[in-house]
């Protein structure tokens, strides 16, 4: 069996499981952003001049996006090598991800995108397993 991993990603953490012939190996990589956070976290101040104490929106969301990039650039150093790529997770982030993935010319082959809500890790493991031991089996027929 060839090197293989599957991924599951949101904005807030990976799971990462990779397949090998020694068996299941597992890493999860927390992100360190909560969310987009907004004015002041809703907190509106009672204060002349209001606007020279809150962020502008623009400097907020090129942070958010900046700590989005390094959180992908460390989940894609921890999956290089592995080949094949079974990418899945809720909302956005597995687009996002797979993106950045061909923006920045990684070496893995993503084979399969999928909407996942919420799945407990040893759910992960078993779906990456399922997947790349059926396809498997497939190309041995």
């Amino acid at each position: 069996m060839k090197r293989t991993a599957g991924l599951w990603i949101d904005h807030r953490k990976a799971f990462i499981v990779t397949l090998t012939d020694n068996g299941a190996e597992t890493l999860q990589i927390l992100s360190g952003v909560d969310k987009q956070r907004g004015r002041m976290d809703g907190v509106r101040l009672n204060e002349k001049f209001e606007s020279h104490k809150v962020a502008a929106d623009d400097r907020q969301q090129r942070d958010y996006a900046g700590h989005m990039d390094a959180f992908y650039r460390n989940v894609m150093d921890k999956i290089k090598g592995s080949g094949s790529i079974l990418l899945m997770g809720p909302g956005e982030a597995k687009g996002e991800f797979k993106k950045f993935m061909d923006r920045h010319g990684s070496e893995n082959t993503v084979v399969m995108v999928e909407a996942d809500d919420k799945m407990t890790d040893p759910q992960i493991v078993a779906k990456t397993r399922e997947y790349f031991l059926e396809k498997d089996t497939k190309l041995g027929d």
